[in-house]
C-alpha cells in the first residue's frame, strides 16, 4: 500500500485517517493534492489501471501483469519488486513522475471512481477492476490492520466489523466502491473479474486478462505465468509477497500481506448475528448491481 516511503528517514510519519471529498485516505502516505491531479493525467491508449478495494488481490494482479509483460520468464522480474514494476497510481514517486514513465504505465489503484483519470471515461487505456466477497475482504482486512503499522489497531473483530460496515476505514465503503465502478463500465475499456474466479481456475483468468491487453502468449508461456503466480510461489518470492517493505509501515514479526488466499475464512470469525447482519446489508446495498459472489471454498468445486 505504501511502498514509496521506503526512504523515510527521520521520525516516523503520523499515520491517520482523513477524509477528501468523502473518500478514507491516509495521512502520512497520501495528500490530497496528489489524488486530484490524477483526474487531468493524460491517458495513453497503452495505459493499464487494475482497480480493487484492499484486501481483494491487488498484489496478484500486479504479479500476474509483471509476469504477462515478459511472457512468463520470473528471472525476468527478479532485478525489482512488483511494487516498483507495477506502482500505486496514489503514491506519486517525484522522481518516475506517471506523465514521462514509458510505455506501458500499469498501475494499481484503491481509489473509488471518482478520482480516477478523465481520459479513461472516453474510452482511453484499460482498466481491469478485481472483486472479492466482501465477507472474506472483511476478516483479511481485519488481519492486516493487526499486521500494518498505518492502520489503526482494532480493539477486537467486533470494533472493526463495525468500522467496516460502517465505511469508516482506509478506502472508505466497500459497497460504494465496487457499485461506482461496475455501473460506469459501459464507459470504459473494462474487465470485471473476481478473487474467486481466480481460485477457481487462475489459468482461463490469465488468458482472459492476456486477451484484454491483447497479449499474445504461448501456451508454455501462459503455463509460466500461472505457475509463477500460484499464492504458494507468489507467497515463498520476495519481489511479490512484500516482506521487503519496510517495518515502519508493516510489522513482518506479526504476520504476513499474503496470509491464506482462500475463499470462506469469514466463517472464522463472523458470528451468526454478524452473518446475518451483513446479509441484510448486502442485499439492500447491492441489490441494483447484477453481481454474485461465491462464498465459500466447497462452492468453488464443480459437481
Amino acid at each position: 500500500m505504501a511502498e514509496d516511503l521506503n526512504q523515510s528517514g527521520g521520525e516516523a510519519p503520523e499515520f491517520k485517517l482523513f477524509a477528501h471529498q468523502g473518500f478514507n485516505l491516509i495521512s502520512g502516505i497520501h495528500s490530497s493534492e496528489v489524488v486530484d491531479k490524477i483526474q487531468n493525467f493524460e491517458i495513453r491508449d497503452s495505459d493499464v489501471f487494475v482497480i480493487t478495494y484492499p484486501k481483494s488481490g491487488t498484489i496478484w494482479l500486479q504479479q500476474i501483469l509483471s509476469l504477462i509483460e515478459v511472457k512468463g520468464d520470473v528471472t525476468a522480474t527478479s532485478d525489482e519488486q512488483n511494487s516498483e514494476r507495477i506502482p500505486w497510481m496514489e503514491l506519486m514517486n517525484p522522481e518516475k513522475p506517471f506523465e514521462s514513465a514509458p510505455s506501458p504505465r500499469i498501475r494499481v489503484s484503491h481509489l473509488a471512481y471518482k478520482f480516477m483519470p478523465v481520459g479513461l471515461k472516453q474510452k482511453k487505456g484499460k482498466v481491469i477492476y478485481v472483486a472479492r466477497n466482501p465477507k472474506d475482504v472483511l476478516v483479511s482486512y481485519y488481519h492486516f490492520h493487526k499486521y500494518a503499522n498505518m492502520l489503526e489497531t482494532p480493539k477486537d473483530f467486533d470494533e472493526f466489523f463495525e468500522k467496516f460496515m460502517e465505511g469508516n476505514v482506509f478506502g472508505s465503503c466497500w459497497f460504494e466502491h465496487v457499485k461506482a465502478w461496475y455501473s460506469h463500465k459501459d464507459e470504459m475499456n473494462f474487465l470485471y473479474i473476481t478473487y474467486e474466479e481466480m481460485i477457481k481456475d487462475l489459468r482461463s483468468v490469465v488468458e482472459r486478462i492476456t486477451s484484454f491487453l491483447g497479449k499474445n502468449l504461448t501456451s508454455q508461456q501462459l503455463n509460466d505465468v500461472v505457475e509463477h503466480s500460484i499464492f504458494k510461489n507468489m507467497k515463498n518470492n520476495p519481489q511479490a509477497n512484500y516482506e521487503q517493505v519496510p517495518a515502519i509501515l508493516l510489522n513482518h514479526q506479526v504476520g504476513a500481506f499474503l496470509r491464506k488466499g482462500i475463499v470462506g475464512d469469514w466463517k472464522n470469525c463472523f458470528t451468526v448475528a454478524q452473518n446475518e447482519r451483513f446479509d441484510k446489508v448486502y442485499q439492500q446495498r447491492m441489490k441494483d448491481i447484477p453481481l454474485s459472489f461465491i462464498w465459500d471454498m466447497s462452492n468453488l468445486i464443480t459437481p
